[in-house]
């Protein structure tokens, strides 16, 4: 049996069509099951996000449920509590509108009756979860709109995956005017994991100007000025701060991201902070051209390990950002690849 010229080819042509359609499936596939893993992992982040919110929550109203507190401010205090109690408990089903009731609650809670740090862990609790329901709504949007599309529904490349939903609940806008404290929403920070040849980081100890007493440890770095990238910040603080002047093209990043919400000489600040990694040689850091407050609110510096970073903390002094001794193999592996990865997100 012998097969014509033009049968070979519409053989050929109908083979290559079915391989080029497998190989689509095959890579969409896989690519829904990202977004899946994605959605999965945002909703997890979110959940931790609005446990920590409850958590908060729950402090405040012991705050405001105080030996000198009106029956009012009782009265709210124990609304707020049961709702961070119901918050923790509640279903996925139910948790929005548990969720948007604690924000409710949250709303109208006066919190000039707060101290600065609790005003601060409030609004950074907030901020969190702002930040990561926004995240998690975008991977339900990229996952739904890939899964959504006829030729995916038809082949039924998502599976039996259930579809991912959005989250959505009502954000509390404090203005800084009811708080009786400037705060600053606009400000970038570019930061750097300076390691050693030993992998060892180079930290700065300070303190807030209006709790001396209060010191805390913190990666070089400083805010971006106007019109200034996030690599020339970095490299200008590192100057500044340490006397050591960088080749921007030798800083590796930025690999992390974090949003930071703290007081700060009487203001609220929040900060999106980005860290650049980079290795240099042990040196004795000499300030370059530090700022005033700089110059006052900043004590020390030292070369640490990550052991040393857990016993700083153990110590009472905390070490930003959180959990670096864990960090410090992931930064040290990045400069030693030359590679930029992915930013994410840390605390």
């Amino acid at each position: 049996m012998t097969f014509s010229a033009t049968t070979v080819l519409v053989l050929a042509l109908i083979a290559a069509v079915f391989f080029a359609i497998g190989i689509w499936a095959y890579s969409t596939a896989n690519r829904l099951d990202r977004l899946h893993v994605r959605s999965d992992q945002s909703w997890h982040a979110l959940d931790s996000a609005l446990a920590r919110r409850a958590v908060v929550a729950r402090s405040v109203a012991i705050a405001i449920a105080g030996p000198t507190s009106d029956p009012a401010s009782a009265d709210r205090a124990k609304l707020l509590a049961m709702l961070a109690d119901r918050a923790e408990r509640a279903s996925r089903a139910d948790r929005e509108t548990v969720e948007n009731q604690l924000s409710a609650a949250l709303s109208a809670i006066d919190i000039t009756q707060l101290r600065p740090q609790q005003v601060a862990e409030l609004a950074d609790a907030e901020a969190r979860v702002l930040i990561a329901r926004r995240f998690h709504n975008d991977a339900v949007r990229d996952t739904l709109a890939l899964r959504t599309r006829r030729p995916v529904r038809i082949l039924h490349l998502g599976g039996t995956a259930p579809l991912p939903t959005y989250f959505e609940i009502t954000e509390r806008a404090t203005p800084a005017a009811s708080t009786g404290l400037d705060v600053d929403t606009i400000r970038t920070s570019a930061r750097v994991v300076l390691l050693d040849d030993d992998d060892r980081v180079l930290l700065m100890r300070g303190h807030d100007p209006k709790t001396p007493d209060i010191s805390f440890w913190f990666t070089v770095g400083g805010g971006v000025d106007p019109g200034e990238t996030l690599r020339a910040a970095a490299i200008r603080e590192l100057w500044e701060e340490t006397g050591h002047r960088a080749d921007p093209d030798s800083l590796r990043g930025p690999i992390w991201r974090r949003v930071a919400v703290f007081p700060f000489d009487g203001d609220l600040i929040r900060a999106e902070e980005l860290f650049f990694a980079l290795r240099v040689g042990a040196y004795e850091p000499q300030p370059g051209n530090m700022t005033a407050v700089e110059r006052r609110c900043i004590t020390a510096n030292k070369w640490c390990t990550a052991a040393d970073i857990i016993a700083l903390d153990q110590s009472g002094e905390t070490v930003y950002p959180y959990h670096l001794d864990q960090l410090l193999t992931e930064a040290a592996k990045v400069v030693s690849t030359g590679t930029d990865p992915e930013v994410r997100s840390i605390r």
